[in-house]
């Protein structure tokens, strides 16, 4: 006997097929130090992207495309960026992402203007998720930039906003790397205190070479030698490991706000020396009141014995999904403009990407690093017995800051 197919079932099974055909795997470049002195940082935050893209593709976030993310180590140098970011291309890569290090963002942001106005058809996306100079939304400004980061006046904002209150702030030292990140920071830092507490001594202000510094002690007397009760520094992986460490090393009192704490091998240079004493301005703590995003840093301590604490993954994977899904393609033009405006729901609550100027808009967060007690402090970091407790939680619109940019859309 001859099975009859009816009309509906062949029309699904066609329809399957053609879903099954046009399904593709978005893959995602990323581009930071996999070596060398902030290599440690670097691999935290590719195991990061690539576990939230293992959900993604589990979870059918962008439907039944899959979401990949590679890496390429540029070792810090923007000119290394550069050839990787033409190598990637060649290699058919339409999305792009970096973090560490505003220097080379700007390098790369600049090369995929270029490239895409020279090449329609193969445009890049750039998924920024740290790299925070506020020119990047601002006068330099791109379509295809989007960042998923709170950039550096926004931080600063939020973090003079904290201070601001305390009286027992009276002198301030600043001290940062010497490249735009670094240089933003200080004049941010400057800017802001003297418009909310104009009696606060500006102790000194420090710039030094990134990733070059092995022994801060010099740096630390002259900061002991100042009288500063408290610290504001922007530095971010061994260059605040070793910060801390030699602050440690000559009992600086002084209290550090910083605006990376968090970064991998910084929890174990503070130890017990820091708690009470060192300060963060973030997106996101595991320790917010109701513990969201627990369930993915359990995951990745259980598959990478690691810290999961950059929440912008998150957001940068989730809202490309989503714009995928939105936009029906895997095109990048068609991405970016459903990328703009869009909101999503990530682990720090609902953020949302501000048309203007394509910064993403997010709750910012104040944390003391302290010792965990199984209750509000319950997650520590790197197996100290240490970990942030959240201060205060800073709503988006608190921290947020006007634009110049003058976005510039395909076929405008």
């Amino acid at each position: 006997m001859i099975k009859t197919i009816r009309p509906l079932t062949l029309a699904v099974s066609f329809a399957l097929l053609s879903a099954s055909a046009q399904a593709e795997t978005v893959k995602i470049a990323y581009i930071d130090p996999l070596s060398g002195p902030f290599a440690p940082v670097g691999q935290n935050q590719l195991k990061s992207f690539q576990l939230i893209a293992d959900m993604a593709t589990q979870q059918k976030w962008a439907g039944e495309h899959k979401v990949e993310v590679v890496g390429f180590d540029n070792k810090a140098s923007p000119q290394e960026s550069l050839t990787l970011l033409k190598t990637v291309i060649d290699q058919g890569y339409r999305y792009i992402t970096q973090g560490s290090g505003s220097g080379v963002g700007l390098a790369l942001l600049d090369a995929i203007n270029k490239h895409n106005e020279r090449n329609p058809g193969k445009e890049v996306v750039f998924l920024n998720y740290a790299a925070i100079d506020p020119d990047m939304t601002n006068s330099k400004c791109s379509f295809w930039h989007f960042r998923f980061d709170a950039n550096s006046d926004m931080k600063m904002e939020a973090l003079t906003s904290y201070m601001a209150p305390n009286k027992d702030i009276r002198s301030v030292y600043i001290i940062g790397q010497n490249y735009a990140f670094g240089q933003a920071v200080s004049r941010a830092a400057k800017e802001y205190l003297k418009r909310k507490r104009p009696d606060i001594k500006i102790a000194g202000d420090d710039l030094h070479p990134i990733a070059q510094v092995k022994d801060f002690s010099p740096y630390i007397a002259k900061i002991k030698a100042s009288g500063a009760d408290t610290v504001i520094t922007g530095n971010w992986g061994a260059d605040l490991a070793l910060l801390i460490r030699a602050a440690k090393d000559a009992d600086l009192k002084a209290n550090f706000y910083t605006y990376y704490g968090v970064t991998t091998g910084v929890p174990t240079a503070m130890g017990a020396a820091g708690a009470d004493r060192v300060k963060i301005v973030g997106n996101w703590m595991v320790n917010n009141d109701k513990f969201l995003g627990k369930d993915i840093v359990e995951a990745f301590k259980k598959k990478y014995n690691d810290d999961y604490y950059a929440a912008q993954t998150h957001s940068a994977i989730g809202m490309l999904s989503q714009a995928i899904k939105t936009a029906r393609t895997t095109d990048p033009v068609k991405v970016a403009f459903a990328l703009e405006g869009a909101k999503f729901n990530s682990i720090n609550g609902e953020v949302i990407m501000n048309k203007a100027d394509h910064q993403l808009q997010q709750p910012l967060y104040i944390g003391t690093w302290t010792k965990t007690n199984g209750k509000d402090i319950k997650y520590d970091q790197e197996n100290t017995g240490y970990g942030w407790r959240m201060d205060k939680k800073i709503d988006a619109y608190l921290a947020n800051q006007p634009t110049s940019c003058q976005m510039k859309r395909p076929g405008a």
